[in-house]
């Protein structure tokens, strides 16, 4: 997810929610000290457009993948990267993303599953929402304001990440990444047309993939 204009050690914090708050920096560096840097994928590209597989083994594969995401993410100055965003047919993303009250949020999920909300929290935020994979294109879009996450971290441990605002807005978007849609589905024709209108009058500021 595009910014707008550790790993996880499955440590439980209150509500049974991972702590993802806890020593976001150290985590975030080491991360992406690991990792080497990958080019994003853009719409077109079919990775982007179809459901990912599930992540099934929980190896050292998988922790260079998600270390690579982090330097990805960070080269690209997102919020939020999903696996196929760099060309992997899996279901993982990392995210390193500030919610409304300023609190930093930095992990990873696995195999992830947003929880169906109850009709008392589905207050919908139209914000801007943007995307590394339709670089330069920003659109207004409803989303519910809070989001619970459910997945799995690096080690296979079940975890739920909880979100608020922006942060609930990344857990959204993200997870729909692997399922196959883009924020722009999401929209309407026109909504759609404009947003691919941006990306084609802009200048990625990050290496991408061409598509063929």
């Amino acid at each position: 997810m595009a910014q707008q204009q550790q790993e996880i050690s499955g440590e439980q914090g209150l509500g049974g929610f991972v702590d993802d708050t806890r020593d976001c920096e150290a985590r975030e560096n080491a991360h992406r000290e690991r990792g080497t840097a990958r080019p994003i994928t853009v719409v077109g590209n079919p990775v982007l457009h179809k459901e990912c597989q599930d992540v099934t083994a929980f190896d050292e594969d998988l922790a260079s993948l998600i270390d690579d995401m982090f330097a990805s993410q960070r080269a690209a100055e997102g919020v939020g990267l999903a696996a196929n965003q760099i060309g992997v047919d899996l279901k993982v993303f990392v995210y390193d993303c500030v919610d409304d009250e300023g609190v930093r949020h930095v992990g990873a999920v696995c195999n992830p599953v947003l929880d169906e909300l109850p009709a008392e929290r589905r207050s919908l935020d139209d914000s801007n929402e943007g995307c590394l994979s339709v670089p330069g294109a920003y659109e207004s879009l409803a989303r519910p304001d809070y989001a619970i996450v459910r997945g799995q971290d690096a080690e296979g441990e079940p975890i739920a990440v909880e979100g608020t605002g922006y942060f609930a807005r990344c857990l959204q978007h993200e997870t729909d990444h692997l399922y196959g849609y883009l924020y722009i589905d999401r929209l309407s024709k026109r909504e759609r047309k404009d947003a691919l209108r941006q990306m084609e009058e802009g200048t990625p500021r990050y290496e991408t993939v061409p598509n063929d």
